[in-house]
Formats: C-alpha cells, structure tokens, sequence
C-alpha cells in the first residue's frame, strides 16, 4: 500500500490470552504476534502500545523541526488564558 510506503505503518494493537497481536490499520496486510508468559502482561503491553499521541504533538515536538507547532500551542494556550 503506497500510504504505508509514504507515512509507515499505523499498527493497532490488541491481545489474546498470551499474545499480543499487531495489524497494520491501513489493511496492507503488515502484523505480527508476541507471546507472553502471562495473559496480564500481554493485555498490559497491547495498551501501551495502542495509544496515538495527537494530543502531545505540540508540546513534545522537536526544538526545530516542528517550532511551528510549538508555537501555535503556545498561542493556543495564551489565548485560552486572556479569554
């Protein structure tokens, strides 16, 4: 899939009993499996993984490579104060 190739992977993560499995969300077909020794761990592991940081983008960004985002969060955030 040319998205994949262009952006990498969106894995989704889930488990089942011991394992804890991985799929592409784009559908190229791309995944795996990891088994645990406990199903505890495995469901712990998926959950971690399983996490999109959208919402800490702007403050965790790179110093130079995304300043913009830096920037517009610190508007955002001066603007939520004065207002």
């Amino acid at each position: 899939m040319i998205a994949c190739r262009l952006l990498g992977h969106r894995f989704r993560f889930t488990s089942d009993g011991r394992a804890m499995l991985w799929r592409c969300q784009r559908g190229c077909g791309a995944g795996g499996v990891k088994q645990f020794s406990a199903p505890a761990d495995a469901a712990r592991y998926a959950r971690a993984f399983d996490r999109e940081d959208r919402e800490d983008l702007g403050r965790r960004a790179p110093l130079v490579g995304l300043f913009p985002l830096r920037l517009l969060r610190a508007f955002r955030q001066a603007r939520r104060k004065a207002g």
